[in-house]
């Protein structure tokens, strides 16, 4: 997010697609309501009709996919009727012009018949929007699990810089995270491109970094993999998968092909609270503690660092999987997992990522 969740309760204009804050981040939601109990304007663009569209003085209910129609067609509206801030794109922007003629052509009328909705209301959407001192705009998982999530991202940031909405107490660009801690798993560098703080794997300087912290200096980076990859590796290039706090079986979109791939594994290491449909699968299940069980950490939407503490000991023999992984990495002989303790591990990432350096 480029904004805290305080500012939640200060836009003039609230534009939120792709997203069912009332009912998915319902506690953060308290305050556009608030924002929009005292006549802030609501836009919404949404294929369904949520409690959320219920609300909005604007409800934008595209086709699926069509959103980067709908957001050129609205900054084309916002250039033409001059609600451009001209003073922030010349300081703070580059391409500004070729931005402008591209604009031309992408009129309401044009994605109209596109997004499936009248091209009045396009326009009216794109005025609240270029008028509202602040607007701020909210989004989730609707507009970025599309192949051309990217894209549409691309064209709400397009939309902020033109109208000078960065920067400002109320105003962004905020996208509300899908899952809780998904933010700190993120910044500890659970995507396979790249390291801890958001570092691309390919950059050499991070590298050797990396290298020397890990005490592996034949680091190679390899190749970003993606989930459906790794399925499709399965039994192939991959014989052996640890699959930590997911099910797996349930959430990808192809269940029999998810299972097949699975059992062509030679071994099969699940760590979890519940005997899921894939810890069945698991040649190895390792119970793993519940978040009133564990101390440590997370890090929200707004990426606010709290701590967390234990509230109950866990049952049996579960223990926390920062303590399960390093006890299999030890097993494996793998040097740098000699971790006591949780801050142990925090402690670490403070020293690597200068996201939560100083904490």
């Amino acid at each position: 997010m480029s904004n805290p969740l305080a500012d939640m309760d200060k836009p003039d204009v609230i534009f939120c697609t792709g997203t069912n804050m009332t009912e998915c981040h319902p506690v953060a939601a308290t305050g556009l309501k608030k924002a929009m109990a005292r006549g802030a304007k609501l836009i919404v663009a949404d294929p369904r009709r949520t409690r959320l569209a219920e609300l909005a003085d604007v409800y934008l209910p595209i086709r699926v996919g069509s959103d980067v129609a709908l957001l050129l067609a609205m900054a084309h509206v916002i250039e033409r009727e001059g609600l451009v801030n001209r003073e922030f794109i010349a300081q703070r922007t580059a391409g500004w012009e070729a931005f402008r003629k591209h604009l031309k052509e992408f009129t309401p009328a044009w994605a109209a018949t596109i997004c499936e909705v009248p091209a009045k209301d396009i326009e009216q959407a794109a005025l609240h929007y270029g008028r509202g001192k602040p607007s701020g705009i909210y989004y989730t998982l609707g507009i970025t699990e599309h192949i051309c999530g990217v894209d549409n991202v691309q064209s709400l940031c397009n939309l902020a810089l033109m109208t000078g909405n960065l920067g400002v107490e109320g105003g962004g660009i905020n996208p509300m995270r899908g899952q809780n801690n998904i933010q700190g798993c993120g910044d500890c560098g659970a995507e396979t491109f790249v390291f801890p703080g958001s570092v691309r794997i390919d950059d050499q300087a991070a590298r050797d970094k990396f290298a020397a912290a890990y005490h592996r200096p034949d680091l190679d980076p390899g190749q970003p993999m993606t989930k459906v990859t790794a399925l499709q590796e399965c039994g192939k290039s991959i014989h052996a998968m640890l699959i930590d706090g997911e099910n797996t079986v349930v959430s990808d979109p192809d269940r029999n092909h998810c299972e097949h791939a699975l059992k062509a594994l030679d071994h099969l290491v699940v760590v979890d609270i519940f005997m899921t449909e894939t810890a069945k699968l698991a040649h190895v299940v390792l119970p793993a503690t519940a978040w009133a069980e564990t101390d440590g950490v997370v890090c929200n939407t707004e990426r606010r660092v709290q701590r967390l503490r234990a509230a109950v000991k866990p049952p049996g023999e579960a223990q926390p999987d920062w303590w399960i992984i390093a006890r299999i990495a030890r097993r494996l002989g793998i040097p740098g997992f000699e971790f006591k303790t949780p801050a142990d591990v925090f402690n670490e990432l403070c020293s690597l990522s200068p996201t939560y350096g100083g904490l």
